[in-house]
């Protein structure tokens, strides 16, 4: 090979950009010490799935850089109005009183959305980012199985939801990553089959976030005697529980089903029953039409607050700030100024 080959800087920046690195990385001497280029909840992710596709490992590094960046922001003004991650201790082997616990522990009411249960997670110092719907960094592919995964720290943990058609299932996978944080304290990635899985600490997230969202109390309040004989009435039975409660149908039956009220013959069917429904995939490919509210969609208020105070009190510049919420124009970084100061 002529050794007068080589790549010109311009693409040398490119392969850094693809592969997530500064140009630095590549001119680095000698080899490549796997334990210096990524953490240890990087190498546990790819650890516990191997096949993950290169778009998911970036965008793991992406949420452990801004991560890094929210903390430095915090550290650069006063700390004391952060939430600070205090977990309490709650047994793995005992999921559903974890999750009655860690209900009070989260202040929960009976009736919640996705963003009041993203709010309360918040609050308690752990970091809750959404991929957004339409292709871009922040985006988790609409075909990929990946439904979200978990960074866990002392000091504080990333919970990252994949965007999905139906906000319920955001919420239960919002939960389930909680599961693993709260019970193993210890990172995750999860898969639409994690989501169903009866064995081992998939099995103990999935009960917790079960239990968390649909109490014993809660489940009382269903009357069995009003049971449709079909699978296909099933969602118009449970309509007002799945309203109120702001979970799916499912989550209500497979706790209907683990007590014992409903055979097991009756939930697969449900299961392939939803399975089959048309649905619409515009729910999931997102929209740009407000722009500006997108960060807050994607990070989360506590993180966008960070930024946007750090960008007030001149700890950072405007172009800084942009950059570090998605990429936004300077127009649309005021607007969201006015959106966050009027939420």
């Amino acid at each position: 090979m002529d050794e007068g080959i080589g790549l010109t800087f311009a693409q040398l920046r490119k392969l850094a950009d693809y592969f997530g690195r500064g140009v630095l990385f590549f001119l680095d001497q000698g080899p490549v010490d796997e334990a210096r280029a990524h953490t240890v909840q990087y190498r546990t992710l790819t650890g516990q799935k191997p096949e993950l596709p290169h778009a998911v490992r970036k965008l793991i590094e992406r949420v452990e850089r801004q991560r890094e960046l929210y903390l430095a922001l915090r550290e650069d003004l006063h700390t004391e109005d952060y939430p600070v991650f205090r977990p309490i201790e709650v047994r793995a082997d005992q999921p559903a009183a974890a999750a009655a616990t860690v209900r009070t522990w989260l202040r929960l009411g009976q009736a919640n959305t996705f963003d009041e249960f993203r709010a309360a997670v918040e609050a308690k110092g752990i970091l809750v980012f959404r991929s957004n719907g339409y292709a871009g960094r922040w985006q988790i592919a609409k075909e990929s199985p990946i439904l979200g995964f978990s960074l866990y720290s002392n000091v504080c943990p990333v919970i990252v939801v994949k965007k999905s058609r139906t906000e319920t299932q955001q919420t239960f996978t919002l939960m389930h990553e909680l599961g693993h944080l709260m019970l193993h304290r210890a990172s995750s990635i999860d898969d639409d089959a994690d989501m169903h899985s009866r064995v081992g600490h998939e099995r103990e997230a999935n009960a917790f976030a079960g239990h968390l969202l649909v109490p014993d109390a809660f489940l009382a309040q269903i009357r069995d005697d009003e049971q449709p004989a079909a699978v296909e009435h099933f969602d118009t039975w449970l309509a007002q529980y799945r309203q109120r409660w702001g979970v799916s149908g499912e989550v209500i039956l497979r706790r209907l089903l683990d007590a014992g009220r409903l055979p097991q013959e009756r939930y697969t069917a449900y299961r392939t029953h939803v399975r089959d429904l048309p649905f619409d995939d515009d729910e999931a490919t997102g929209s740009r039409a407000y722009r500006h509210r997108e960060p807050k969609h994607i990070f989360g208020d506590t993180f966008v607050r960070t930024v946007l105070s750090a960008l007030n009190a001149r700890r950072i510049t405007a172009t800084k700030a942009c950059s570090y919420l998605d990429g936004l124009k300077l127009t649309d970084l005021r607007s969201l100024e006015r959106h966050v100061a009027g939420a």
